[in-house]
């Protein structure tokens, strides 16, 4: 039993491994999503105080066009996560599913242990009342 229940230590933390990941993850994106709006504010005042609107206008304001480079390798950055949050969250699903194996096997023993003591303690509890109707009886 002392192995099962390393086992079972060993993939909870696994799960909480792989639940820290995704969290990791999607902090990330929520973050570069939230650099990315930043930007998109910043861009829109730079237009408005320039008042230039167009990007291929030969007077766009270079802060205004360095920043929408950045917001958009913010984003490029934010979809690529996307896609390790889709992996990471599918090695939680795995290692969950893992975990809960071994927990029904765990359960499973523990139950056919309990069946077995019960067993016995009827065992001995018949042996006794055998031996007290013996007596009794001679």
């Amino acid at each position: 039993m002392k192995s099962r229940d390393t086992l079972i230590r060993l993939k909870r933390f696994h799960v909480d491994e792989k639940r820290r990941r995704v969290s990791q993850i999607e902090t990330m994106i929520a973050e570069f999503q939230r650099m990315a709006s930043d930007l998109d504010r910043e861009i829109a005042a730079e237009q408005q105080r320039a008042g230039i609107h167009d990007v291929s206008h030969f007077a766009y304001p270079t802060y205004a066009r360095a920043a929408g480079a950045r917001r958009d390798n913010l984003l490029r950055s934010a979809e690529d996560m996307k896609g390790q949050l889709a992996e990471a969250q599918d090695e939680l699903a795995e290692a969950f599913e893992e975990l809960k194996k071994v927990e029904l096997l765990d359960e499973r023993d523990q139950a056919r242990e309990k069946v077995a003591e019960k067993t016995r303690d009827q065992a001995s509890m018949d042996e006794i009342g055998l031996q007290a109707h013996n007596r009794r009886a001679s």
